[in-house]
């Protein structure tokens, strides 16, 4: 099966974000940072701290927030070029090729160590940082896309994160 790969800035930073809190460190720091956060809501609620470290732990909140969702994946977006291409994708029994006027690449299946698949993407984990993203909308149809799910859950075999 061979698609056609574009990709979308908005899809790919939804992407990124999904790929961010789905990393167990990462979720572990936002709820620490909640859970601070509520604390010292709490704390400034019954007088036992001043407004000034409530407005700190606000701000660390806050930064957390901006970080993960706007700053990271816009930064990833911004320096990668393989989201600003045009290249095309064939998914085949024994391998995952990407062909580009530039040159190409291909992978046995045994090389990707997880899939997760995001609401617009399937995210094909190389190891825990290194990704590829297959957009859902490059395939023609419902059962192109069908296909696709089966052959790389099937080929995929997802190690623990």
């Amino acid at each position: 099966m061979q698609v056609i790969v574009t990709y979308k800035k908005p899809q790919v930073l939804q992407a990124l974000r999904y790929h961010f809190i789905t990393r167990r460190e990462i979720r572990l720091m936002i709820i620490l940072v909640n859970v601070f956060a509520l604390v010292s809501a709490g704390l400034l609620y019954f007088h036992k701290i001043t407004p000034l470290a409530f407005l700190i732990s606000s701000f660390l909140w806050f930064s957390l927030m901006i970080t993960f969702w706007w700053l990271l994946p816009a930064t990833i977006y911004r320096k990668s070029a393989t989201f600003k291409d045009r290249f095309k994708v064939s998914l085949e029994e024994n391998h995952f090729c990407i062909e580009h006027p530039k040159g190409n690449k291909s992978w046995a299946w045994r090389e990707f160590s997880q899939l997760i698949e995001s609401p617009q993407f399937f995210h094909l984990y190389f190891d825990s940082r290194s990704f590829f993203l297959l957009p859902k909308d490059v395939f023609a149809n419902s059962d192109e896309l069908h296909e696709a799910r089966i052959l790389m859950k099937r080929k995929i075999v997802n190690d623990k994160k």
